[in-house]
């Protein structure tokens, strides 16, 4: 699906029109092959060059495509199972700024339907906000991961599977987002040397927050990561802790029967035993069971067994 938005510095929101004019941000989302060949017909690209812009695990990077500029991002989406990010590719030519996503993106559309002084003509401004979206988005679902976390902590006696399952997914969530932010803020260097994109002054100001907001994203996956490992390890501890213990109940509830057992079994031989012939062997039998196994009781308190 494509769709051409236009925007001046009169306008106040992004306007979608029907021709591919110049200056115009060219918005390509549920990306087909003929999407690619009608973009790469009208933008003058070379086809294999942008075949990249549907790969579903496609790393960030910047690069020279012909006389144009390929910026290929990625941002948080759950589209697919199991892939926590999605890519999102920008082409900036002489003409145009094309965005290409094989789905549907959040953040095209929120910027879409924003109020924003940014036209569609300040190509490198946009391209910049857009980044800028990303970050913040990633932000976000950083710190909603990282509460679920910290919620965890608080219920760490209650251990269940479905907990330790839901860490092991908040993790990968986190390390998927990791995986794109440090490609990204790698990104954002290169952008600073000017060799991809010419920058104004103006610019320059969106880059460095974009920079601090890369990087405090980044330390807090990195935070949030390092406390789920915690949390998982701590996990562990209580698991094996809870199993030594009931490993030990057993014993002594194994210990305790056993005493009876042997005795019973020793006193139901067909021979003579002592006691054999005594009226009330019986009850002196049972007694010095229950002595036994009293006493066995007391030491295995004592010790904490039961």
């Amino acid at each position: 699906m494509i769709d051409i938005y236009f925007k001046s510095l009169k306008g106040d929101k992004f306007e979608k029109i029907s021709d591919f004019k110049a200056g115009s941000w060219i918005n390509i989302y549920n990306t087909t092959m003929d999407d690619l060949n009608k973009i790469a017909e009208v933008a003058n690209l070379d086809l294999d060059h942008i075949l990249d812009t549907i790969d579903r695990y496609e790393i960030p990077r910047i690069e020279h495509v012909d006389s144009n500029v390929a910026i290929y991002c990625r941002h948080s989406s759950d589209n697919e199972e199991g892939l926590h990010t999605m890519t999102l590719s920008v082409i900036i030519t002489k003409n145009h700024i094309i965005t290409i996503c094989p789905y549907k993106s959040h953040i095209i559309d929120n910027l879409i339907n924003s109020k924003t002084n940014i036209t569609t003509t300040q190509k490198s401004k946009l391209l910049l906000f857009l980044l800028l979206k990303i970050t913040q988005d990633f932000t976000t679902k950083i710190k909603k991961v990282r509460n679920i976390v910290i919620e965890q902590e608080y219920k760490m006696k209650n251990v269940t599977n479905e907990a330790i399952v839901l860490l092991t997914n908040n993790e990968e969530i986190l390390n998927q987002y990791l995986a794109s932010l440090i490609p990204l803020r790698n990104l954002l260097e290169a952008t600073t040397t000017g060799r991809y994109i010419a920058l104004y002054d103006k610019d320059y100001d969106i880059l460095q927050d974009l920079m601090i907001a890369i990087k405090q994203s980044e330390d807090i996956c990195t935070l949030s990561i390092k406390s789920i490992r915690s949390l998982r390890d701590a996990y562990q501890i209580l698991f094996t802790n809870s199993v030594n213990k009931t490993i030990k109940l057993l014993t002594a509830i194994t210990i305790i029967f056993t005493i009876p057992t042997i005795i019973s079994s020793i006193y139901g031989m067909n021979i003579s035993l002592p006691l054999a012939s005594n009226p009330h062997a019986f009850f002196i039998i049972m007694n010095i069971t229950i002595l036994i196994s009293l006493i066995c009781i007391y030491v295995f308190v004592r010790k904490k067994w039961l």
